[in-house]
């Protein structure tokens, strides 16, 4: 990492010039009624990268000159303090405030006021206009982002979190509201950071672009060359370039793509020749055990072969036997209606003769 801040290198005569022409280009964009050049503009740095990073990564940079106006408005997040009221954790951190030297923060929100108060759609989007930062008590930074909504964070207005328990508080707090963040994304090769303002002399803002140059610079997750551009821009101005890589660092970066390449292959090789050894070794381990079984089968006595008895055929029965045992065939099924016409003719049928003397002897006896 030090050997990259060392490479880049800028010259500080190039910067000025360009800080000079930015501040001469926003006093010409100035209203003429007004008398005072507006300190409102923001002083960027925009970044350009020679690749696009592997990981998304949020860089602090702690800066010589305070890049906000003392007229900024600062909220502060605060966890809701046990057995406590929401004015009663006001009043504790509002004091806690004071005792400790701080007095950048113009107005203490508890965790609980935020959930309850700030919960409509226009009291968040009311808020995020009311204030230029907003600080966070690292013990509830994590609750925030479900209670703020995406507006905070498209703005690039998400707070920043700070330790209310540190013993050099006023310090730390310092840091971050004059500091600035770079967010690295790792969906481009761009990125900005507000490093001044309008209202600062040109050896301020050429100090503080100096400082967070070699700070992400040195705290970049990259190899090889890191920086392609840098330009120095305003909200309304174009964009100046300070600063541009020599064209040395292609064949750099090539070589560094050909190394990549060949150390891929050698790992793709080195796996495959380790999984044909291990199948070599399974091929080996498995050979004395198949002899082994082979002879332990070789040396089992065969086993003799008895004949089985064949069962004695019966004697075929004779054709008479075997017409008697042959069921006889069944009575063919009358139709109902063949049955009904029987039955009628029975009952108008009379009695027979010979019925009715048997009757007649019957009655003598």
């Amino acid at each position: 990492m030090a050997e990259k801040a060392e490479e880049l290198v800028l010259d500080r005569s190039q910067v000025k010039k360009a800080v000079q022409a930015l501040q001469a280009f926003l006093k010409t964009k100035s209203t003429g009624d007004s008398l005072f050049l507006d300190e409102t503009q923001q002083i960027s740095l925009l970044f350009t990268l020679w690749k696009v990073p592997k990981q998304a990564q949020t860089i602090r940079i702690p800066l010589p000159h305070g890049q906000r106006p003392d007229t900024e408005e600062v909220c502060l997040f605060t966890r809701d303090e046990p057995r406590m009221t929401s004015d009663q954790t006001q009043r504790f951190y509002k004091k806690l405030l004071e005792e400790k030297g701080v007095r950048n923060i113009t107005e203490i929100i508890p965790y609980k006021v935020l959930r309850t108060e700030y919960k409509p759609y226009e009291a968040k989007r009311r808020l995020l206009g009311n204030f230029d930062m907003f600080l966070s008590d690292d013990r509830v930074r994590r609750l925030l982002p479900s209670h703020l909504g995406k507006h905070f964070y498209d703005r690039k207005k998400e707070p920043l979190s700070v330790n209310l328990q540190s013993k050099q508080l006023a310090r730390d707090i310092q840091r971050v509201i004059q500091g600035t963040v770079v967010k690295v994304s790792n969906k481009g090769c761009c990125c900005m950071a507000r490093v001044a303002h309008s209202g600062m002399t040109a050896d301020e803002v050429t100090e503080n672009i100096e400082a967070a140059v070699k700070t992400v610079v040195a705290k970049l997750r990259t190899e090889g060359p890191v920086m392609k551009l840098i330009h120095l821009k305003s909200q309304t101005s174009v964009a100046l370039p300070i600063y541009t890589s020599e064209l040395g660092h292609l064949t750099v970066l090539d070589d560094a793509q050909k190394k990549a390449q060949a150390t891929r292959e050698k790992r793709i090789a080195a796996r495959k020749q380790a999984k044909k050894e291990q199948a070599e070794n399974t091929k080996t381990d498995t050979a004395p055990e198949e002899k082994k079984k082979k002879v332990e089968e070789e040396e089992e006595e065969i086993p003799q072969l008895v004949p089985i008895a064949t069962p004695s055929k019966k004697p075929k029965l004779e054709p008479s036997k075997k017409k008697q045992l042959e069921k006889a065939p069944k009575p063919a099924v009358q139709k109902k209606g063949k049955k009904n016409q029987d039955k009628r003719t029975k009952k108008k049928a009379g009695k027979t003769p010979s019925q009715k003397l048997k009757r007649k002897v019957l009655k003598s006896k």
